[in-house]
């Protein structure tokens, strides 16, 4: 199989360049990828504006760099991330992208750049040639869906809860600034958000074929568009960053609400976990236990400074701190949680 490679730069600084993969739905032979790689390139450029084409080639997939896969359990494979805030060093490298394989191929969250994407996109052609059917988004962060763009262009559909459209439109604008600054331009060249194809609003089955996935939309918690994605064959469920393991959980949704998701575990009880960020194959009690502890913390000492009478700038500098020596991220991440906190329990 080969694959069109296209080297691009930015139009603002065409002295940052890097090569892209544009991938196809279909198997591509090389005299195939070689006749069609100027409209294709040409296609992609038209919705890629703020960029500018260059050198292309067409290539093997041995030849193509790719992530690293651990497989945890028969046909479900995960790339395990960085347990670290995003920074250039790591080029938004930090959540677990998973893949199940059926008869045809399931990804869930593609990353969080297109360059991870791409690295993903090779990894699973690494492994089969089956067409790439889903790419399903746990939630809306960039960290985990900034790769989606790439797997669209193998044609596969893009699935989300039905509140992850609203989550985008309300922060792709702020993010398209932010993100290329901490991971580096270079990382995110030729990265941009897209929508999901399609949304679900209440539990569903998807079947690949020898491997069935259940989706099922949480109510709000980490964010208010948390998706969890069970594997019914193996047994194991993808949390995505409802559960952190290592890196400093992020409040973005309702305290309150992680904390009942966190309460009971899911039905049916999984074999193990794969969570947002962290170690993978974790027992349900082994791996939420650490988190559980975190936020139970958070909310505990937020009503304690509440209660005393304490102004949210002053909680920020203290609640939660007694936690920092479990979570990588800390100090950037908890004063944030904590104002989260103290703004939605100030009203309890």
């Amino acid at each position: 199989m080969f694959h069109l490679v296209v080297t691009a730069c930015l139009a603002s600084d065409p002295s940052v360049c890097t090569e892209r993969l544009l991938p196809t739905p279909e198997p591509s032979t090389e005299a195939a990828c070689t006749e069609g790689a100027k409209a294709r390139i040409a296609e992609w450029a038209a919705l890629h504006p703020n960029l500018t084409t260059g050198d292309w080639n067409c290539r093997p997939t041995e030849d193509l760099p790719r992530l690293e896969m651990t497989d945890v359990a028969p046909g479900v494979f995960v790339h395990i991330g960085r347990s670290e805030p995003v920074s250039i060093a790591n080029g938004g490298d930090i959540a677990n992208p998973g893949v199940i394989i059926g008869d045809t191929v399931a990804v869930i969250d593609p990353g969080g750049s297109r360059a991870i994407g791409e690295g993903l996109y090779a990894a699973i052609r690494d492994l089969t040639d089956k067409p790439i059917s889903h790419v399903i988004l746990t939630h809306m962060h960039p960290d985990h869906i900034y790769g989606a763009e790439v797997f669209a262009e193998a044609g596969a559909q893009i699935i989300g809860h039905r509140n992850l459209p609203s989550g985008l439109e309300r922060r792709a604008e702020v993010w398209a600034e932010s993100i290329p600054r901490q991971a580096g331009a270079l990382a995110m060249i030729g990265t941009q958000a897209i929508p999901p194809d399609r949304t679900v609003a209440a539990q569903e089955e998807i079947a690949l074929g020898g491997a069935t996935l259940l989706l099922h939309p949480v109510a709000t918690a980490h964010t208010d568009n948390d998706l969890t994605v069970y594997h019914l064959e193996s047994g194991t469920l993808f949390t995505g960053d409802l559960v952190f393991a290592g890196l400093t959980p992020s409040v973005d949704g309702s305290l309150t609400g992680w904390l009942d998701w966190l309460e009971l575990p899911p039905d049916p009880v999984p074999q193990r976990i794969v969570p947002g960020h962290g170690p993978v194959s974790l027992g349900w009690t082994e791996g939420t236990a650490p988190l559980r502890t975190y936020l139970v913390a958070l909310a505990d000492q937020t009503r304690a400074a509440i209660r005393a009478g304490e102004a949210m700038s002053t909680a920020a500098t203290h609640v939660g701190t007694d936690q920092r020596g479990n979570w990588q991220g800390f100090e950037e991440i908890n004063a944030r949680n904590a104002i989260a906190a103290f703004k939605e329990l100030e009203w309890e």
